[in-house]
């Protein structure tokens, strides 16, 4: 029996294409003027596109932040886990480009990101509360698999180390954000990979 190949409809390949622009113009706005000065008329004008089409894709217009905020991040833990090289080098890798991939998103997204999750007033999707969840169980994971392939020992807590390890990297973008990125957030994050990663690991390397 011949395995059926999936092509994608030409509708569907428009809907695709739509949903892009909607998030690239977003994103420009809002990097310029804040999501809370940025209406849905000026992300759909910006597009060419209906007021009705914005919602065919996402609720509100906090949704833009959540959908610009996700899907690279499970890329990067990837890459990480299949990286060449020791563990160590997996971690750091894993760790600097999460805060690359901020960094390059633009410092006002951040800002924006992290008033709208700590403000209780502003929060309007629980999701993005959850993030910091989702990447401490990221991290988890990255650990786990240092467990199953040695490079790690059995007895490493892996759950108490991912909490430190995104505690470190979250507590370094509040401080990039709150520098106004007077200095790279990438750089900063490969930096204290190079000096205290390997003393704050060394007990549990195999």
């Amino acid at each position: 029996m011949k395995e059926r190949k999936y092509c994608m409809t030409n509708r569907q390949i428009a809907a695709i294409k739509t949903r892009e622009k909607l998030l690239a113009a977003a994103k420009e706005i809002i990097c310029t003027r804040g999501l809370t000065s940025t209406s849905v008329d000026e992300i759909t004008e910006r597009c060419g596109v209906s007021k009705g089409t914005f919602y065919t894709y996402f609720k509100h217009k906090e949704d833009i932040v959540f959908a610009l905020s996700r899907g690279v991040f499970q890329e990067i833990l990837e890459e990480a886990k299949n990286y060449g090289g020791t563990f160590l080098s997996k971690l750091k890798k894993y760790m600097t480009e999460f805060s690359g991939y901020i960094e390059k998103s633009s410092l006002k997204l951040c800002q924006e990101w992290i008033k709208n999750v700590t403000v209780p007033e502003l929060v309007k999707d629980e999701r993005d509360k959850e993030k910091l969840f989702c990447d401490i169980a990221a991290m988890a994971e990255l650990l786990k698999d240092g467990k199953a392939c040695g490079a790690l020992k059995p007895e490493t807590p892996e759950e108490e180390l991912a909490r430190m390890l995104t505690d470190i990297l979250y507590g370094q973008m509040l401080c990039w954000c709150m520098s106004g990125g007077a200095y790279g957030f990438k750089d900063r994050t490969e930096r204290f990979c190079e000096l205290f990663l390997e003393s704050m690991l060394s007990k549990y390397l195999a």
